[in-house]
């Protein structure tokens, strides 16, 4: 029964997995083997934070076993098990260890050795799978060399210190603490911005005037991306369109262009047809390294503007949606009435617009609020936590002093609910603030399917290497690290077989006066906008409430919703007027039967004809009308005769020749 909870982990961080990468990634066009690396990086990053809080409570639970047979030993008690109950997560001591092993290992090879190459290889633009790869072992050889130089350095800075004795123990703890020196100070970084901004964000959110102005300013920028990517992929259609005059189907690298053209979209592929056959000679035979960076800058120009269009897209309905709510905020009949966006499914059965206003209006924001004052206690728990983790006596961290408590009172329950829930918001800040980040416009997890193979697995790789430091930073938060304290413990089966929250030499005196110096340095800093500032400063829109040029841009996403609804408006009613017109057209019954008695069988398949024949006759003749038979109002007319002058007269030749 106990190893239900443990594969219940095990499943739900897999469906977690698969969610995120399909609104991320796109199943369908995306490289198989990219897909799975990808699938089992996140998975296995996903996996360390659900079933590490399982490890936790099993090292409490043998913890308590080791006090109670020294105090059987010693005061000759009863048995170890009448006061030490299994945790209800309780698994085989092997089942933790073995997972440990394959998740670091499966891990390790994938992100220093199959995900880098793999990430230039689906960015190369080679046209056959020899010269990707060669292409991608190429352009990680300097990536291997500065990895290779840093721990080179380090052997010999370690080396020469007396009375060290390297062997292979000795080569993995420096490569362990390499790599978490790495991740400790991304880490810094990345939780000291997520736990200030999230608790803000959210209690801002709550405010549908701020959210608004955020979704205008978003919608801006998006439209700018898009007319950029836009003139970007008319650049490459022109160098394409160039290399296809001077290329013709027995060129040897023809068959390499077609693999181009077939990247084209559809709807830009009459780009050729306008090509002129005498311009041939005014271009020189492309080479293939021509061709390769063509390919290249195609298939990214491709995507960012199916990207930004997409995005741009969703930003409108979300934007023409928040509207529909300001409106509603002071609706007297508490009725959600909406706009353009499509009414739910659950209207055919009821009437939930109420439903919907109490939802919106009322119960959202609560919610937002509420949640901002939890997150908001949260980060300051995790605050001070990082501050005094490392003093041992008397014990400072919230999260050790709630842990110990419940270690003492044997509550295994309450110990996995307070480390589960603990280590979720860690990662949720620090997930977070990665999904965030934007590396000129290459390195950008988009929603809707819209995100390239190498930023999936830019992002896997960030997480493989940021989870295992993000871990045992919350293990030394709750004082469950021996190299922490500094004391003999009984430790995790996740310390054991990943490591300890362990720096280089370098830099380890004094890692514990500036490791929570930094994060509260971080904390401050992003209290006070002062990275956004300074990227504000340096050219790249952040928004800002007090800054100019984000009023403008927030004018601009304005004025963006308000031409995409008169465009539905305009839209809306030429539907309404076409269905009224075909309305009008159709005839009751009593006439249509009368105008089949008119129509003769002959012309009942032609009406215009049939509107012809049953029109008044009209006189052929070329007689031209007199006054006998003319109406008053026909009098006032200048009298032409309709009859030619000389019927045998025939128009002169050749009057269109000069067109």
């Amino acid at each position: 029964m106990t190893v239900g909870i443990f594969s219940a982990e095990v499943i739900f961080a897999f469906i977690l997995t698969t969610v995120l990468l399909n609104r991320y990634g796109n199943w369908k066009t995306q490289n198989i083997v990219v897909t799975f690396a990808v699938l089992i990086a996140w998975y296995f990053s996903l996996l360390i934070i659900f079933v590490l809080p399982i490890d936790i409570s099993l090292a409490a639970y043998r913890k308590c076993i080791q006090d109670e047979q020294y105090h059987n030993s010693t005061n000759s008690s009863q048995e170890s098990t009448t006061a030490c109950k299994k945790p209800w997560s309780y698994v085989p001591e092997s089942t933790l260890p073995n997972m440990w092993r394959v998740v670091y290992w499966t891990s390790q090879f994938l992100t220093w050795f199959i995900m880098p190459v793999m990430q230039y290889y689906v960015k190369s633009g080679e046209f056959t799978l020899k010269e990707k790869l060669k292409n991608a072992i190429k352009s990680n050889t300097m990536y291997y060399s500065t990895l290779l130089l840093i721990f080179s350095v380090l052997i010999v800075y370690i080396a020469l210190k007396p009375g060290v004795h390297l062997d292979w123990q000795k080569l993995k703890a420096i490569a362990s603490s390499t790599s978490n020196t790495w991740g400790l100070f991304l880490l810094i970084l990345l939780l000291g911005v997520a736990l200030v901004d999230i608790p803000r964000e959210l209690w801002r959110s709550s405010q549908i005037d701020y959210t608004l102005r955020k979704v205008y300013f978003k919608l801006s920028k998006l439209n700018t991306e898009k007319l950029e990517s836009e003139g970007a992929l008319e650049d490459v259609l022109e160098s394409i369109k160039s290399v296809s005059l001077s290329l013709s189907p027995n060129d040897p690298l023809y068959d390499c262009f077609q693999i181009i053209l077939k990247k084209v979209p559809d709807d830009q592929r009459d780009f050729l047809t306008n090509v002129r056959s005498n311009s041939r000679h005014h271009t020189t035979p492309p080479s293939i390294g021509m061709l390769t960076r063509l390919h290249k800058q195609l298939i990214i120009a491709v995507h960012m503007c199916q990207r930004t269009d997409t995005q741009g897209n969703l930003m409108l309905e979300k934007a023409i949606f928040l509207e529909d709510i300001n409106l509603n905020m002071t609706s007297r009949d508490r009725k959600f009435k909406k706009m353009f966006n499509k009414p739910l499914k659950l209207n055919n059965y009821a009437d939930t617009s109420t439903i919907e206003w109490y939802w919106w209006c009322r119960i959202y924001p609560m919610v937002l609020q509420t949640l901002s004052v939890i997150t908001g206690a949260l980060s300051v728990i995790i605050v001070w936590s990082e501050m005094t983790f490392f003093k041992k006596q008397p014990v400072l961290s919230i999260f050790a002093v709630m842990v110990n408590m419940e270690k003492q009172n044997n509550d295994y329950v309450m110990i996995q609910i307070l480390s589960t829930i603990s280590i979720a918001y860690l990662a949720y800040c620090t997930y977070s603030t990665i999904f965030k980040i934007k590396l000129l416009n290459i390195y950008y997890l988009a929603s809707n399917h819209q995100t390239t193979e190498s930023s999936l697995i830019f992002f896997g790789l960030l997480l493989s290497r940021l989870t295992s430091p993000m871990c045992l930073n919350f293990l030394g938060l709750i004082h469950m690290d021996s190299h922490v304290i500094k004391s003999r413990i009984l430790e995790t089966d996740y310390t054991q077989i990943m490591g300890h929250m362990d720096v280089i030499t370098i830099i380890s005196d004094g890692f514990n006066v500036y490791f929570p110096t930094l994060i509260l340095a971080v904390c401050l800093a992003t209290y006070f906008n002062v990275g956004t500032r300074i990227l504000s400063i340096l050219g790249f829109p952040q928004f800002l409430e007090d800054d100019d040029l984000v009023t403008d841009y927030i004018q601009e996403g304005r004025l963006l919703v308000v031409r995409e609804k008169e465009r539905r408006e305009r839209k809306l009613k030429g539907n309404e007027m076409r269905r009224k017109y075909r309305e009008r057209s159709q005839l009751p019954t009593t006439i249509n039967n009368d105008v089949e008695e008119r129509v003769p069988p002959s012309r009942k398949e032609n009406m215009k004809s049939y509107l012809l024949d049953n029109a008044d006759p009209i006189d052929r003749s070329y007689q031209s009308y007199t006054a006998n038979n003319t109406s008053d109002v026909e009098r006032q007319l200048p009298r032409v005769s309709t009859k030619p002058i000389n019927s045998a007269w025939e128009p002169p030749r050749n009057i269109f020749s000069d067109l």
